[in-house]
């Protein structure tokens, strides 16, 4: 990596016209913005459509886009939807009263509703050279578009229920069953297809503009997927799932200092000796999918390529798991036969051994450093600025913490003191000495959440790690990114040698 600061973002939390950010004009302002601060870096978090608890990381697919984030707009101005039915979907989402939780529900509906207008105006179009590209794009993504949208069919058909309560034919994916439904619902699946297209189709339209500003995406992967996905449910055998696809053993975190009892994900784990038996071919189609909407990729939990926290699936909390090793190592070298280049940033935060480190430097991929976590253990915390490499990615803090400002307040007087003694600064004015200590590091990348160069405390936080419900809904306001403010980022920018072409 060049040295170069960007900004940490995800899409829904732009403004928007529904309370809920989308790929449209405010994504293209959001690029602007980035130039005009002389940035280089949009990181986003996974782009999937959300299941339960609307988390980036908990996908219905690990392929898919997330239909949320389309601009109803755009399907306006290609004809596939009436202008007044959008007007009139504005109208009266503007005048709603909800609460956060239930505003991506209701997103959810009303644009799925307008979607279904949308679609079935674009099959009725038959316009030739739109049709050749939806033509081409389900052909060349068919490896996982067909079973996605024949599962997002069936969760509609079954009230949403899991997979794994569908009738025997489906769950275990009868051939004879798979064929009688996909003919059954053969519109709705090609309603899916046309979502996933006008996505994709957005999507690219939206990273060449960033691309041509000078703009790069830095994407997420998570290494785990959501149980009620349909990975997992076209891949049982990868998974590590009993005869009823129910799972044995999911993912989480030890018990450590923070929580006695760790973290129970409840993903299903993966059999990685079959995933080693087919060359890994689910991995490395999953990897090269991501490195096409993305120019650079963090991968979420890196650890869990060296060894995974196995915990039975009958435990309620991780206590009883057991670490087990995985072949991350082979699965990487796979992928370095296929690309000569892997811009690939290792997520190594938590409890990380001699031998995570290694699986991470042996391929070169930086780490983290976050700068919220410098302050409370000594001089020898990697966290803290004169400790960090050239080869790694410096933070503020991350989408998992809370906002630099709200962190600041929390802190009790001897923390403070701390933190005021490692900057030299008696009353520092947060969050902008903690910017500027970012942007000073080593680290060739600095991200900076964009709450933090808004000044904004707790109530912009964007998640809150183990809690189910009440988080990614934070939504910047218009106007909140103005001239002075990337004259500010800009300036301090470019006295850290990190400045893009303005």
């Amino acid at each position: 990596m060049q040295r170069a600061s960007g900004i940490l973002l995800h899409p829904t939390a732009l403004p928007g016209s529904f309370r809920i950010g989308d790929l449209g004009k405010e994504a293209f302002l959001f690029i602007d913005f980035l130039a005009r601060a002389g940035q280089s870096v949009w990181q986003i978090l996974p782009l999937g459509p959300t299941g339960y608890g609307h988390s980036p990381y908990n996908a219905l697919s690990a392929f898919a886009g997330n239909p949320v984030l389309i601009d109803l707009q755009q399907l306006v101005d290609c004809n596939d939807l009436d202008s007044a039915h959008l007007d009139s979907a504005i109208k009266n989402s503007a005048g709603d009263n909800f609460n956060s939780e239930d505003n991506f529900n209701r997103v959810h509906t009303l644009k799925k509703d307008l979607f279904l207008e949308a679609g079935r105006q674009f099959f009725r179009n038959q316009e030739t050279t739109r049709h050749q590209a939806f033509d081409t794009f389900c052909s060349k993504q068919s490896d996982w578009l067909e079973d996605f949208c024949l599962f997002m069919a069936l969760r509609d058909t079954f009230a949403e229920q899991a997979w794994s309560e569908w009738p025997e034919g489906l769950r275990t994916r009868k051939p004879a069953a798979l064929e009688t439904w996909r003919k059954k619902l053969a519109e709705t699946c090609h309603l899916y297809q046309y979502q996933q297209y006008i996505f994709a189709e957005q999507w690219n339209k939206l990273k060449a503009y960033a691309n041509r500003n000078s703009i790069q995406i830095f994407g997420d992967i998570p290494i785990f997927v959501a149980y009620d996905s349909a990975d997992v449910w076209a891949n049982q055998h990868l998974f590590q799932l009993d005869d009823r696809g129910q799972a044995t053993a999911v993912a989480g975190v030890p018990p450590d200092y923070f929580c006695k009892t760790g973290q129970r994900w409840g993903n299903p784990l993966y059999r990685w000796d079959r995933l080693a038996a087919e060359d890994f071919h689910w991995w490395l189609r999953r990897f090269e999918h991501q490195l096409q909407s993305s120019d650079m990729i963090r991968i979420d939990h890196f650890r869990g390529f060296q060894a995974c926290w196995s915990i039975p699936a009958d435990q309620d909390t991780a206590v009883n798991g057991q670490w087990k090793e995985v072949p991350g190592r082979k699965l990487f070298e796979k992928l370095c036969e296929q690309r000569t280049d892997l811009p690939i940033v290792a997520e190594d935060l938590g409890v990380i051994t001699p031998e995570v480190e290694q699986l991470r430097d042996d391929f070169g991929f930086p780490g983290m450093k976050i700068l919220q976590f410098a302050f409370d253990s000594g001089p020898d915390n990697p966290y803290l600025s004169e400790n960090h490499i050239a080869n790694s990615v410096v933070y503020t803090g991350t989408h998992d913490n809370d906002t630099t400002l709200g962190w600041w307040r929390g802190l009790a007087k001897e923390q403070k003191d701390q933190v005021r003694g490692h900057l030299g600064i008696r009353h520092p004015k947060m969050p902008w000495e903690l910017i500027r200590q970012a942007m000073a590091s080593v680290a060739d990348l600095c991200v900076l959440p964009c709450q933090d160069i808004l000044g904004l405390g707790t109530e912009a936080r964007f998640n809150t790690p183990g809690r189910a419900t009440g988080n990614w809904d934070w939504q910047m306001t218009s106007g909140d990114l103005t001239d002075d403010l990337a004259d500010r980022l800009f300036r301090l920018t470019e006295e850290y040698h990190r400045t893009a072409t303005r």
